[in-house]
């Protein structure tokens, strides 16, 4: 704060982009490219703490390094990326503006619009069960509406307790004949949610969706969790989350979203962040206000509103549809092939200049 307050903080980035590549924190990548120095780097992880080492022997090198910002909130709320690069990978026009206003200095580089290459696979049929098929695997029954909860990331809020409020009342027959199944955050799913839910309700689920045991950057989904993910939210008929990304993936396929706007851990100790991410967070306050998701105040708000979609999931349709096009810019399954299409781009504007 100190220094942005002095007015410094441009003078001290400059001077960092400059030293660090003269760091070595991975001799693996000095002789790997040296010995075999490719065209382009493409870093898919500018924000976290193991790619920069192998861009600043890139840097060091000279070999041009794309940045590929791998997901829509990483430009405003993740750790501000270190390195001036030779070029970037988006999803969207609105993230292009994020980016020019974070960074300035992208304004001079080429920036392609490419769509979020991660909801591919939501287009594509191999992924597709029918209903009776997802509900077989999940052991819940294909007749009765699903009430999908997704869960983020527990180091912000601990969200489980909406959950268990939830999972409470529709043992109690409060929300009719209806089946809950909570869906952990893949990257953090260590059991805890399964072992505070079992045994509440017959209409209670809870989805095993991480590696856990594993280090995080060991952890990833297979072909078969990629399918669960994908049909999960196919065949929900209400998500429920907290201002993640599950509310896009709920968007892409126009399934109801009940968004909370209040803290469900008891006595509310995170309440104003909550008000902020969802009034003031650059990325998802769009979204928060655009009237394609229920804000809710309250858990008996939150029942209400799964009641009213379930009643009528065409509600706030054409908003959704809106949500999902502004977040990623394309939804046509086609994004990893414009990736594909701007790496090429790149590489052969970047030679012709060499």
């Amino acid at each position: 704060k100190a220094v942005a307050f002095v007015g410094f903080e441009k003078h001290l980035e400059n001077w960092l982009s400059e030293w660090l590549p003269t760091y070595n924190r991975s001799e693996e990548a000095v002789t790997l490219l040296k010995n075999d120095p490719p065209s382009v780097l493409v870093t898919t992880g500018p924000n976290r703490f193991q790619e920069p080492a192998l861009v600043g022997v890139a840097k060091r090198l000279k070999i041009p390094v794309l940045a590929m910002i791998h997901s829509w909130d990483n430009i405003s709320t993740k750790n501000r990326m270190v390195f001036k690069y030779d070029g970037y990978l988006v999803w969207s026009e609105r993230m292009k503006e994020e980016l020019f206003e974070y960074y300035p200095e992208s304004k001079n580089c080429p920036v392609y619009v490419v769509g979020a290459a991660q909801f591919d696979v939501f287009f594509q049929e191999r992924f597709h069960q029918t209903r009776e098929e997802f509900c077989e695997s999940q052991g819940l029954d294909y007749r009765k509406p699903i009430i999908l909860y997704a869960l983020g990331s527990p180091n912000l809020i601990k969200e489980h307790h909406g959950a268990l409020y939830l999972a409470e009342r529709i043992a109690k027959g409060d929300l009719g004949d209806v089946q809950l199944l909570v869906r952990p955050h893949p990257q953090f799913d260590n059991g805890q949610e399964a072992k505070s839910l079992r045994g509440l309700s017959k209409n209670v689920f809870v989805q095993k969706t991480g590696n856990s045991g594993l280090p995080l950057a060991d952890r990833f989904q297979d072909e078969s969790q990629i399918c669960e993910w994908v049909n999960s939210f196919r065949h929900a008929d209400v998500v429920v989350n907290l201002s993640s990304t599950a509310t896009i993936d709920g968007a892409i396929f126009d399934r109801p979203i009940v968004n909370l706007d209040y803290d469900p851990e008891p006595d509310a100790p995170n309440q104003e962040l909550v008000k902020d991410i969802n009034h003031l967070w650059t990325h998802f306050k769009p979204i928060a206000e655009s009237a394609g998701v229920w804000l809710v105040n309250n858990s008996e708000e939150k029942i209400q509103a799964i009641k009213t979609y379930l009643k009528n999931p065409s509600l706030h349709k054409e908003k959704r549809r809106w949500i999902a096009e502004y977040v990623c810019g394309f939804l046509d399954g086609k994004c990893g092939e414009r990736i594909a299409e701007a790496i090429k781009d790149f590489t052969n504007n970047t030679q012709k200049r060499n």
